[in-house]
């Protein structure tokens, strides 16, 4: 199953569509979107663990996906069923859960900067209240337990000095470019890394939009050539015969957050291959898939440089283990000023989380 690994299934309190509709939302994924492809595999994992039974059968499961508004009838010409818009949500927001945790919806969808003054998002971090603080961020137990350290229960009293607050922030936007390898790579030697990638690129778009929805994020993919592409697009992603042009995915990306108007911008990359192509001035490409090609990577640290002066970190995740390749990025990275991280494909996803957390507090400084 193209490198897929399922466990035995546990019989639960889920019903039989509850159980084959968490399958089919991962399945998906590894089948890019195609629904047929995915409900055979359903079918024989259905034969196989017995999910559904006599009075619900696995045709019942399909009516009912069609009820309920997950699949349509494709109108292409090819005949078969696709995904609906909400069936797409519903992906996006099984990836999130899956990689991310249950994440609560912020109230105000942005970021924090360093003034305490007002009200924005808590840290959870506490401190003594000072003259122009918000009051309802002052947390009431803590103060409550101050003044009973200070006077007792006998002469409870609630002072200034008393008083904590939980530590908040202005509020500021921040917009992410996305970007990913479609080249040839993300598919050899018999491990899918597209997939992941994919999953990742789901889970942070489902997080940023619902619970930061005034930051911007932007989706990229690059082999040859670069082009961007929708949210709704991610489950139908795949790789193609193509080369790794890093030097095009950063122009794109620098090209549309220059359209954005955050203060703060970065650019996430995911990739396991070397930069190995280039378009030249004349619209030819440059290839060189043996080794890094000085002029390649030369073009490479060009733009290093130039999202730097930019003032747009670019945090590079490497799914790939190569010392020679991991070096590359590591210069990469010294000259630009983001992050580098070396990572196999089971840590993508929290990586990338905790690295958008950590420059939402860069941002706030």
């Amino acid at each position: 199953m193209r490198g897929i690994l399922f466990s035995a299934h546990s019989h639960s309190q889920s019903s039989p569509f509850e159980t084959l509709l968490g399958l089919f939302k991962e399945v998906i994924v590894h089948t890019s979107g195609e629904v047929d492809e995915a409900l055979d595999w359903l079918r024989q994992l259905d034969q196989h663990y017995n999910i559904t039974t006599d009075e619900y059968t696995f045709e019942d499961f399909i009516q009912e996906l069609k009820d309920k508004g997950y699949l349509r009838d494709r109108s292409d010409g090819q005949g078969g069923m696709g995904l609906t818009s909400k069936a797409e949500g519903a992906v996006r927001k099984a990836a999130m859960d899956q990689l991310f945790g249950t994440l609560k919806k912020g109230d105000s969808g942005e970021h924090q900067s360093d003034s305490p003054m007002g009200k924005g998002d808590s840290t959870g971090d506490f401190r003594s209240f000072q003259f122009g603080d918000a009051l309802d961020n002052i947390v009431m137990n803590e103060s409550l337990k101050n003044a009973l350290v200070s006077g007792g229960i006998d002469e409870l009293r609630l002072t200034q000095e008393d008083l904590v607050v939980e530590e908040a922030y202005q509020n500021t936007s921040l917009s992410t470019v996305l970007m990913i390898d479609i080249s040839h790579s993300m598919i050899l030697y018999g491990e899918d890394r597209i997939t992941p990638a994919k999953m990742v690129a789901m889970a942070l778009a489902e997080w940023i939009t619902t619970k930061y929805p005034k930051d911007t994020l932007d989706i990229i993919v690059y082999g040859n050539e670069s082009w961007p592409i929708q949210i709704k697009d991610l489950p139908y992603l795949q790789v193609g015969p193509y080369h790794t042009n890093f030097v095009a995915g950063l122009e794109l990306a620098m090209g549309l957050l220059k359209r954005r108007k955050s203060a703060n911008k970065q650019i996430f990359n995911i990739t396991d291959g070397k930069p190995s192509c280039l378009v030249e001035p004349d619209g030819s490409f440059y290839k060189n898939s043996f080794g890094l090609d000085p002029y390649i990577t030369g073009k490479c640290l060009e733009m290093a440089a130039k999202t730097k002066k930019a003032k747009i970190p670019v945090n590079t995740f490497m799914i790939a283990k190569d010392a020679y390749l991991q070096h590359f990025i590591r210069s990469f990275s010294e000259i630009n000023g983001g992050n580098a991280y070396y990572t196999g494909l089971n840590k993508l996803g929290q990586l990338i989380f905790s690295d958008y957390q950590q420059q939402k507090k860069r941002n706030s400084k």
